[in-house]
């Protein structure tokens, strides 16, 4: 019977299987020093990196010239975003909020790790990201990441000393020294590499960022993403500036929000309503259905020549109009169709005017509340690259209303997140912050949900760093994020009771801890008969039932916010995962009765402990039962 791996994914080994799929002859096999043992050797599929550059031929440098953004620790924060993990989300149900209808996630722990365990589960399917991660102060981070450089490290990276000890240049303890800037790029990119994964083909990421770091993180987002998908680099007037915070020379009062898509070919950005709507003066007798309009020239040079859109069109008075005639006796053709003229002339879209001169020049009529066909919309224009309805001040005061005030510094205004927000079609749809801070991102998803009576849903993941205030016991950030979204709740609920009975303002709590598996479940290949009464008790003593199913969610790459229930049959506790996605039984000696109970239900999944099962004929007794009652459900142990 099949085992769960119970670790993430190893993307590397996926990466070099993609490889293999393209060019088989660029694989081959090489020791695995790690795995082999005296008594057995171990190998693993590699690259021939010479051989595949040889495949790319045409498209390989020859020398070591090349543009690209590099800094001391990018190759290392590469592995590291590769490298498997042996962890878990724990539940903690004491800690949520209507844990049983919710499909909003808070999950405390450090956001690398959780990427790496959300890849399976959440692969493709965030439709909007948005983090405002630590900005370069110029001192280490809270982040421990194993591939940040101490010092030492990057005295060799980048050569600080020659080779006999001697100094080569000068070093700087201020935020531009080189090394902050290495640790903070290692930092940012590793996880922007994961992050790309879960995005949506028309997802996109927002991040804000200060100037320090704005030209390097947009060169590691080309890397990421790929220059193409470049977006926009929004700049946002926070009206904050004037302090000791400014440049030597400036008072800096904006940010950066840099945005990426995963594929510019598939995002859609919502317009913002038009802000010159005193052009539309014009009444007639459709103004109550179509609104008031303004006229434009059906003539304009501006439009690429077109023998078919070079047509006469008789004026009132039955002059011959020609498109030559409304631009100055230049060569040009109308916008429209001549079918397309007779058949809005009709229906009152057209006016012919006579200037002073005596010349006449035909207009289209542009309504306000229509298009040229008579639909329905909303006339809006592409939103500006500048953002400045809204202060960081809005974020103070918010927390201070809220009872949080004094507690998180340089939080960003809910006004900010929903307006990013609004420039996505998100309903029903995923946002996820892996920064989350004092949770700002999912209090302005519930505050879009009220307001448009929408149905997105989030995702928040904060490492539980320590706070330099505590207040009412709330230690640490994630402490502060968790108690700011119940507080939002309930002044939803208090304020807006009708809308809030249809609104998800509830969230699963799951905290990142080491694997539920002992350390001897795994490496099966290095197991030798002295380890195999080890096996007996492979599942950690303290880990409850909870622990175990969504532990297997995650192996099993299913999302972490679906309904489930479990009852109790002939003594064990069934659990039923999203009605069959998964059902799952942890109990010890799991008779045979509850073997067929879950097998009748033909679920999708199935799992049980490696040690519910006496002996190897009893575990294949299952497999038959399940071949014969439920031949399509996968069958897994742990």
């Amino acid at each position: 019977m099949e085992k769960m791996k119970m670790e993430t994914a190893n993307i590397a080994a996926q990466n070099v299987e993609k490889i293999e799929a393209l060019f088989p002859n660029c694989v081959t096999e090489a020791l695995d020093e790690e795995k082999s043992t005296d008594e057995k050797k171990v190998y693993k599929k590699v690259v021939n990196f010479d051989m595949l550059r040889q495949m790319l031929s045409e498209q390989a440098l020859d020398g070591d010239e090349a543009y690209e953004f590099t800094w001391v620790g990018k190759k290392a924060a590469i592995v590291e975003a590769n490298k498997p993990i042996r962890k878990t989300l724990r539940p903690c149900k004491e800690e949520s909020v209507d844990w049983d209808n919710t499909e909003n996630l808070y999950i405390e722990g450090d956001n690398l790790e959780v990427l790496k365990l959300l890849q399976e589960s959440y692969l493709g399917k965030v439709k909007m990201i948005y983090i405002d991660p630590p900005y370069n102060t110029g001192h280490d981070f809270v982040y421990p990441d194993s591939f940040i450089m101490e010092s030492e490290d990057y005295d060799d990276g980048v050569g600080y000393f020659d080779d006999e000890g001697n100094v080569n240049f000068k070093r700087e303890n201020s935020v531009t020294a080189g090394r902050y800037h290495s640790d903070w790029c290692s930092m940012i990119y590793s996880r922007l590499l994961l992050a790309r994964n879960i995005l949506k083909d028309d997802g996109c990421i927002f991040i804000s960022i200060s100037d320090i770091e704005a030209a390097n993180l947009k060169k590691i987002c080309d890397d990421v993403f790929g220059s193409a998908n470049f977006v926009a680099d929004l700049i946002w007037a926070n009206k904050e500036g004037g302090g000791s915070s400014d440049t030597k020379l400036f008072r800096i009062k904006h940010e950066h929000i840099i945005c990426y898509a995963k594929n510019i070919d598939e995002l859609e950005i919502k317009g913002v309503p038009i802000s010159n709507a005193e052009r539309y003066k014009g009444t007639d007798q459709y103004e109550s259905e179509r609104g008031k309009f303004y006229l434009q020239k059906l003539g304009m040079g501006s439009i690429q020549y077109s023998a078919s859109l070079d047509y006469p069109i008789i004026a009132p008075d039955g002059t011959t109009v020609m498109p030559a005639d409304n631009n100055n006796g230049r060569k040009a053709c109308w916008r429209w169709s001549k079918e397309k003229y007779e058949r809005n002339k009709n229906r009152g879209f057209i006016e012919i005017k006579k200037d002073s001169k005596g010349i006449w020049t035909v207009y289209t009529k542009q309504y306000m509340n229509c298009d040229n066909d008579g639909n329905p919309i909303e006339r809006t224009q592409r939103p500006m690259g500048i953002i400045e309805e809204f202060s960081s001040t809005q974020a103070a005061k918010m927390l201070e209303s809220m009872g949080l005030g004094g507690l998180f510094s340089y939080s960003k205004p809910t006004a900010l997140i929903n307006y990013l927000i609004s420039r996505l079609n998100l309903n029903n749809e995923i946002v996820m912050d892996f920064f989350s801070g004092s949770a700002t991102t999912a209090h302005s998803v519930m505050l879009d949900n009220m307001q448009n009576e929408n149905n997105i849903h989030y995702i928040m993941v904060q490492l539980p760093e320590k706070c330099d205030v505590v207040k009412e016991n709330l230690k640490t950030i994630s402490d502060i994020g968790r108690e700011r979204i119940r507080r939002a709740g309930n002044i939803i609920k208090n304020e807006k009771p009708m809308i809030a009975q249809k609104l998800d303002v509830g969230f699963r709590v799951f905290k990142l801890d080491e694997s539920n598996m002992n350390d001897v479940y795994y490496g099966v290949d290095q197991y030798n008969q002295s380890l195999l009464s080890l096996m007996e008790s492979n599942i950690k003593e303290d880990r409850t039932d909870m622990d175990l199913l969504f532990g297997c969610l995650l192996d099993w790459g299913l999302p972490l916010s679906l309904p489930y229930s479990s009852e109790t049959i002939d003594g064990c506790s069934v659990h039923n995962y999203n009605d069959g996605d998964l059902i799952a039984c942890f109990d010890e000696n799991v008779p045979e009765s509850v073997i067929k109970f879950i097998a009748k239900k033909q679920p999708i999944r199935a799992v049980f402990r490696d040690s519910s099962f006496e002996d190897s004929p009893s575990k294949i007794n299952v497999g038959e039962i399940f071949k014969m009652l439920a031949p399509d459900t996968r069958v897994k142990v742990i």
